[in-house]
């Protein structure tokens, strides 16, 4: 079914920075006044904070309704354009029983994080609206020594822009996943270490497929099987879905047992293709190829999908920099081409 967009971002607009599970701001609060000095220097917006957002990290683990409902109150201000995670976390899964999918659908707006984020855009694509999986205040937004000029490229013609987004290109200037701890804010001033860019790999030669974008952190969705906000067969029927590890490098086992419970549940089959994003966590770049080996043994020997477009080693997720995904948009993948474009806007103009 046909999401619907929100309305775009624009400087002046009023953007919401909230707080769905870990209490990033409250823990490390120059990290968060980071990001939002740099997200509001370069886009031109003002960023407020929800009720709850700033509050310590054990009062939030305490009161998921408090987190839940700040998301409501986001989405029901009229004065709000748009809402972004201020960082990601474990436990945003604990919301869902006090949130509101008709209040959502009513009110749509641009609403953007990764990681345990993806539980609130599985929310986002139950309540029948399109979000985006890219960048949060304190991790993208808050990067050492300035913004990835690649992942704000990204940002500006996802949520800025009512033009095509066209052709998404890999990022070729270098990718990174160290850590430099944000407690010691000495280390906000040191650029971190780029490793060499390979592109990206089409596990195939040629073909053209399109499918209505779905996906997330996929030890994230794990946690949803089961719960309503696990979309069905019928919901992923076409679809293309992409998945990425997150920062505790979940082994290549992982991915493939996640895609044979995917296929247990019908789902697998009616998939239009996949994409993988780079391994997240302190994976050793020369063990990436286990990934893509692992997905593609369980999509072509186990289940026989040999035409089922596959590309990994993708710009999203748990590396920085990183691009926008729009979640209930429609891909292209173009394995002829070797490329993969979105030939729509993701936002509109009202």
């Amino acid at each position: 079914m046909q999401k619907v967009k929100p309305k775009i971002l624009r400087p002046g607009s009023r953007v919401a920075a909230i707080s769905m599970s870990w209490g990033g701001p409250g823990t490390v609060p120059y990290r968060y006044q980071i990001g939002k000095q740099q997200f509001e220097e370069e886009f031109g917006v003002q960023v407020v904070e929800t009720e709850h957002a700033l509050r310590d990290a054990d009062w939030l683990a305490r009161n998921p309704k408090a987190r839940a409902d700040d998301l409501m109150e986001a989405f029901t201000d009229p004065a709000i354009d748009g809402i972004i995670s201020t960082i990601g976390g474990e436990d945003s899964i604990r919301t869902l029983p006090y949130l509101d999918l008709d209040l959502i659908r009513k009110n749509p707006k641009v609403f953007m994080g990764y990681s345990d984020t993806t539980i609130s855009h599985a929310v986002c694509f139950k309540a029948g609206i399109v979000s985006f999986y890219g960048p949060s205040f304190m991790a993208g937004f808050a990067e050492n020594r300035g913004m990835f000029p690649y992942m704000v490229d990204a940002v500006r013609r996802t949520l800025f822009s009512t033009e095509p987004i066209g052709v998404i290109e890999p990022n070729r200037t270098g990718w990174t996943v160290e850590y430099l701890p944000w407690e010691d804010p000495e280390n906000q001033s040191i650029r971190r270490k780029l490793n060499p860019c390979t592109g990206w790999k089409f596990h195939q030669d040629e073909g053209v497929v399109e499918g209505q974008l779905f996906g997330g952190c996929v030890e994230v969705l794990d946690w949803l099987r089961g719960t309503d906000y696990f979309p069905s067969a019928n919901d992923l029927q076409g679809a293309v879905l992409f998945l990425e590890t997150s920062e505790e490098a979940a082994p290549p086992s992982f991915l493939a047992r996640f895609v044979r419970c995917i296929a247990a549940m019908g789902i697998l089959e009616g998939l239009n293709g996949i994409l993988l994003g780079r391994p997240g966590g302190g994976v050793d770049p020369d063990t990436f190829h286990e990934y893509d080996d692992a997905l593609c043994k369980t999509v072509r020997e186990e289940h026989g999908l040999n035409d089922m477009p596959i590309v990994t080693n993708m710009d999203f997720g748990h590396t920085d920099p990183m691009f926008v995904i729009p979640i209930g948009i429609k891909v292209r993948i173009d394995s002829t081409k070797q490329e993969i474009a979105i030939d729509e806007a993701a936002v509109t103009e009202n």
